[in-house]
């Protein structure tokens, strides 16, 4: 919890950093605590969809929740922001996580 306290404690001072968000959505995810992390990857994604990091890690969670078409979409959707921001090694990410639970 310590983590969690202290990236609550940097937002705090800012709030719309993308990468102290990303990076509390992934503590979240060490806790267990799925819904928050979910919650905090949608918000990043609203309002800055290219924050490619961001559809991976949505991705998995909603995998592990057993909701592949939701996954699917995010991954396709990643898959595009990827190429807009011409980032390659994210695309070929996501494109094998698209993969696993396609084939």
């Amino acid at each position: 919890m310590e983590r969690i306290d202290k990236l609550k404690s940097f937002l705090a001072t800012s709030p719309a950093d993308s990468f102290l968000q990303h990076a509390l959505a992934l503590e979240y995810i060490k806790v267990g605590n799925d819904n928050e992390a979910r919650t905090m990857f949608e918000a990043i994604l609203q309002k800055e969809p290219g924050y490619v990091g961001s559809y991976y890690h949505l991705g998995k969670l909603l995998e592990r929740a057993g909701d592949y078409e939701n996954a699917v979409n995010i991954y396709t959707k990643g898959m595009e922001q990827a190429k807009v921001v011409k980032d390659n090694h994210s695309l070929n990410e996501l494109q094998g996580a698209l993969d696993e639970i396609t084939e």
